[in-house]
C-alpha cells in the first residue's frame, strides 16, 4: 500500500516549468530587440536617403534647365557726350567690333569715325572718297555679319567699302587698329545713269559676284559685278552687267537682296513688298505686309543668313516674312510669325550676327529684344528719351544708342533666346521649310542656319521604341509567367525560371551590338520569314496542343503532369526553321523577289535597315526577363488555398486561373508591366546601336527613330557646357525622369486599388 501510495504521488506531481527569464534568454531577447531597432532605423534612413537623392536630382536638373526660360537683361551704363559729336553730322550707321572696344559711326558728311566705346574718345576719322559736288543720300549693308557697307550718293553713284579691325600686341599690350578698305576700288559705281539721288541702296557679295541695287523715287537700278580669275596667269577679269527689272509704281522704302542673289525684295508704298526674281528678271508677286490700313512700314532688316525679312510698322508691330513654296510648287513671300513691342512706331531694327534674333528701337526710346524662331519677346525696356540710332555688337552682348547728341552704352545679357516652350514642343516654321515641322538638328553648318531643338521627335521616338518592345515582350513574358507559376511542374520550373532570369544579366551593349550588326541586315534579307514566324508560331503551338489533346490517353499519361511544355520545344524549332527556310520562296512568289523594294515602291513606305522592328525584337528580348520575373513571383505567390478551393468547388484549372489566380496576382502583374515599360523608356545602348538615330515622327514600323536617352548619350560629350544645347540635353533627362516618376506613381496607385479590390478573394 505504501508503495502504491508513493507511486501515485510520483505520477501526480506537477511538471517542471521552463524558465524563459534565464540570463541567457534575456540577453538573446535584448540583442534581438536591438537588431530589430537597428534594422528599422536602417530601412527608414535608407528610404529617406533614396527620396533625398531623387529630390536632389530633380533640383539639380531644374537648376541647370531654369536659365533656358529666363528673359534677357539690359544694364545701362553712364551716358557719354563726346566732343567730336558737335561737328560729326547726322548718323547713318553705328557698328561695334567683336571685342566691344571700338565703334564706328558713319555720317551724312561722308566720314567714318572710329571711337572708343568705353569713354567715347575719338580714335580716328576717315573721309570716304566721295566725288566733288556729291553728298551721301542713303546707306545700306550686306547680310548681318558681313563688314561690307554701301553708300548711295546724290549723283546716282554708290560707294562700297569695308571696315576692318586688326589686332596687334605691341609691347605686350593688345591694340585694335580700325581701318577702311575698298575691295571694289575707290571709284564709285554708277547705279542711276540719269544721275538722280539714290534714296535707298543695298548690296550682296559672294566670292565672285557683287550685286548692288538702288532706287531713285520709284525707279529701280540693279547692277551685277562679276569677277573671274585665270588659274594660269592669275589675271582677274571683271564684267559689269545691268539687270533690267519692271519699274515700281510706289516710292521705295527699302531694298534687300537674298544671299543666293535670287530675289530682290522691294518695300514700297505704305505696306507693300514687291519680290523680283533676279534670275528671270520678272516680278514674283506683290504682297500686302499689313492688314491695318492705317499702319505703314517704318523699319525693316534681314535676319542673319538673309532669308527672312523683319518688318516693323507704325503701330509697334514686328513681323517675320520669308519665301516658302505653296502646294503647287511656287515660291511665295509668307508671313511666318508676329511680335508686338508697344504702340510707338518702330524706327530701327538690327539683326544679330550669329543667331536668329534681333533688336528693335521705337520712337518712344524703348528697346525690344526678340528671337524669331523661338517666337520669344525677351525684353522691352525704355533706354532713351526718343527716337535714335543704335549699334549691336557681333556677339549681341553690347548695344550703344545715339540720341540727342549722347551715346548710351548698354550691356545685354541674353544667353538662351532660341529656347521656348513652343520651340521645344510645337511645330516650328523654320527658314527654307515649306511648312511648320518638328525637327531636332542640334548643330548647324554655319551661322546662316540655326540649331533646331524640338524635343517632340525624341519623345515620340522614346515612346515608339517602348511601344514596339512592349508589344513583343508583354504577351510573351506574362503568358510565360502564368504558365510557369501555375501549370508547370515544380521540377521543370526550377530549371526554366533561372534560365529566363539569367537573360537579364546580359549587357545591353552586347544586345545592341548584335542587333545593329547582325539582326538588322538579317531581318532585311528575311522579311517574309520574320513575319511568317510571328504569324505561324502561335498557330503551330495551338495545332500542336490540339493534336496532343486528341492523342490516346495512354500516350499522354506517359508524360508527367506539368512537363507537357517540353513537347513544344521541337514544335517551336520546326516552325522557326520552316518560316525562315520558306522566306526566299515567299519573297519570290508574293513580292517579286525583293520584299523591301515592294514595301518602298508599291506601298510607298520608307524602309530603313535599322528600324523600329529591329528595336522591338532586340529591346523586347531585353525587357522580357524583368516582366517575367516579377509577374511569375506574383502568380506563384497566390495562396494555394484559393486555387484548391476553386478546384474543389468544381471550377476547371483554366477557370481557376482566369477568375482567381490572375485577378489575385493582377497588382503584381501590373507592376511588372510598368517596370518593363520604365526599362524600355530608359534604354540607351540598344536604341543607340540599332535604330539609325533618325529623329523623325513616324509610326512606321520600318523607319528609324531617336530616343531621349540615346540622344543624351550621343550629344552630351559634344555640347558646350552651359550652352543652350547643353541645357536642353539636361531638359531631356528631366523629361525622362518626370515620365518615369509619373508612370511609377500611377502604377503604384493602380496597384493599390487592384490589391484592395481583389484582396477579398
Amino acid at each position: 500500500m505504501n508503495d502504491l501510495a508513493n507511486s501515485t504521488m510520483t505520477t501526480t506531481s506537477p511538471p517542471k516549468r521552463i524558465d524563459f527569464n534565464t540570463p541567457e534568454l534575456q540577453r538573446k531577447r535584448r540583442i534581438r530587440a536591438l537588431k530589430d531597432r537597428l534594422t528599422r532605423w536602417y530601412v527608414f534612413v535608407g528610404g529617406l536617403a533614396v527620396l533625398a537623392a531623387i529630390t536632389l536630382i530633380f533640383f539639380f536638373l531644374g537648376y541647370v534647365v531654369m536659365p533656358l526660360f529666363q528673359g534677357a537683361d539690359l544694364t545701362a551704363k553712364q551716358a557719354i557726350t563726346p566732343v567730336w559729336m558737335q561737328d560729326a553730322g547726322k548718323p547713318l550707321m553705328i557698328s561695334l567690333e567683336e571685342q566691344n572696344q571700338v565703334g564706328m559711326r558713319v555720317s551724312d558728311k561722308g566720314e567714318a569715325l572710329f571711337f572708343n566705346i568705353k569713354d567715347g574718345q575719338e580714335l580716328s576719322r576717315v573721309s570716304l572718297p566721295i566725288p566733288a559736288g556729291a553728298s551721301v543720300s542713303s546707306i545700306g549693308k550686306d547680310q548681318p555679319g558681313s563688314p561690307l557697307v554701301i553708300l548711295g550718293l546724290s549723283n546716282g553713284q554708290a560707294l562700297v567699302f569695308r571696315h576692318t579691325y586688326k589686332v596687334s600686341y605691341p609691347d605686350g599690350k593688345k591694340t585694335i587698329s580700325p581701318a577702311i578698305e575698298y575691295p571694289y576700288g575707290q571709284a564709285p559705281i554708277a547705279l542711276d545713269e540719269q544721275g538722280h539721288a539714290l534714296d535707298h541702296v543695298s548690296l550682296n557679295a559672294t566670292d565672285s559676284t557683287l550685286v548692288a541695287a538702288g532706287s531713285s523715287g520709284a525707279q529701280l537700278h540693279v547692277l551685277a559685278l562679276t569677277s573671274e580669275t585665270n588659274m594660269m596667269t592669275d589675271e582677274v577679269t571683271t564684267e559689269l552687267k545691268r539687270i533690267e527689272l519692271p519699274q515700281m509704281t510706289e516710292p521705295v522704302k527699302a531694298l534687300f537682296i537674298d544671299p543666293r542673289q535670287q530675289w530682290l525684295y522691294v518695300i514700297n508704298g505704305r505696306a507693300q513688298a514687291d519680290v523680283f526674281s533676279l534670275r528671270d528678271k520678272s516680278l514674283n508677286g506683290r504682297y500686302k505686309l499689313l492688314e491695318d490700313g492705317n499702319a505703314e512700314v517704318t523699319a525693316s532688316t534681314q535676319l542673319v543668313g538673309g532669308i527672312s525679312l523683319i518688318i516693323g510698322d507704325s503701330k509697334g508691330g514686328l513681323a517675320q516674312w520669308f519665301m516658302a513654296r505653296d502646294p503647287d510648287g511656287e515660291q511665295r513671300l509668307k508671313l511666318i510669325r508676329s511680335f508686338q513691342m508697344g504702340t510707338a512706331p518702330i524706327v530701327e531694327i538690327t539683326a544679330e550676327e550669329r543667331r536668329k534674333g534681333f533688336v528693335a528701337l521705337d520712337a518712344a526710346g524703348k528697346i525690344g529684344v526678340f528671337h524669331s524662331t523661338a517666337h520669344r519677346t525677351l525684353l522691352v525696356e525704355s533706354v532713351v528719351d526718343g527716337p535714335g540710332i543704335f549699334g549691336l555688337s557681333p556677339r549681341a552682348n553690347r548695344v550703344i544708342v545715339e540720341q540727342g547728341g549722347k551715346l548710351q552704352p548698354l550691356t545685354l545679357d541674353n544667353p538662351h533666346p532660341e529656347v521656348s516652350w513652343s520651340a521645344l514642343w510645337s511645330k516650328v516654321w523654320y527658314e527654307n521649310y515649306d511648312e511648320p515641322k518638328y525637327v531636332w538638328q542640334s548643330t548647324a553648318a554655319n551661322t546662316d542656319f540655326e540649331p533646331k531643338l524640338s524635343l517632340s521627335p525624341l519623345t515620340f521616338g522614346t515612346l515608339k521604341a517602348a511601344f514596339y518592345a512592349m508589344l513583343l515582350a508583354a504577351p510573351l513574358a506574362i503568358a510565360a509567367a502564368i504558365y510557369t507559376a501555375y501549370f508547370m511542374a515544380p521540377g521543370m520550373r526550377r530549371k526554366v525560371k533561372p534560365v529566363i532570369e539569367l537573360m537579364e544579366a546580359m549587357p545591353t551593349v552586347i544586345l545592341g551590338f548584335f542587333a545593329g550588326l547582325f539582326l538588322a541586315p538579317y531581318v532585311e534579307g528575311h522579311l517574309p520569314g520574320i513575319f511568317s514566324l510571328l504569324l505561324l508560331m502561335p498557330v503551330g503551338i495551338l495545332v500542336a496542343g490540339f493534336i496532343w489533346s486528341r492523342l490516346p490517353e495512354s500516350l499522354r499519361l506517359r508524360v508527367p503532369d506539368g512537363w507537357e511544355a517540353a513537347i513544344l520545344i521541337p514544335v517551336i524549332l520546326f516552325v522557326g526553321w520552316l518560316s525562315l527556310y520558306m522566306s526566299p520562296f515567299l519573297e519570290a512568289w508574293f513580292f517579286g523577289g525583293d520584299m523591301r523594294m515592294w514595301i518602298s515602291h508599291d506601298l510607298g513606305i520608307t524602309y530603313d535597315q535599322r528600324n523600329a522592328l529591329v528595336v522591338g525584337l532586340a529591346m523586347g528580348f531585353a525587357v522580357i526577363p524583368n516582366i517575367y520575373s516579377i509577374a511569375e513571383d506574383a502568380v506563384f505567390s497566390v495562396p494555394r488555398g484559393l486555387t484548391l478551393g476553386s478546384l474543389a468547388l468544381g471550377a476547371t484549372p483554366w477557370q481557376t486561373m482566369t477568375r482567381v489566380v490572375i485577378l489575385t496576382a493582377s497588382p503584381g502583374i501590373f507592376s511588372a508591366l510598368m517596370i518593363g515599360m520604365g526599362r524600355a523608356v530608359g534604354e540607351t545602348m540598344i536604341v543607340l546601336m540599332a535604330t539609325g538615330n533618325t529623329p523623325v515622327m513616324e509610326m512606321n514600323l520600318f523607319e528609324g527613330l531617336r530616343t531621349l536617352a540615346a540622344n543624351v548619350a550621343v550629344e552630351m560629350p559634344e555640347s558646350e557646357v552651359g550652352g543652350s544645347h547643353y541645357r536642353v540635353l539636361f531638359l531631356s533627362a528631366l523629361v525622362l525622369l518626370l515620365f518615369t516618376f509619373v508612370m511609377n506613381t500611377l502604377a503604384e496607385l493602380i496597384r493599390q486599388r487592384l490589391r484592395k479590390k481583389y484582396s477579398s478573394l
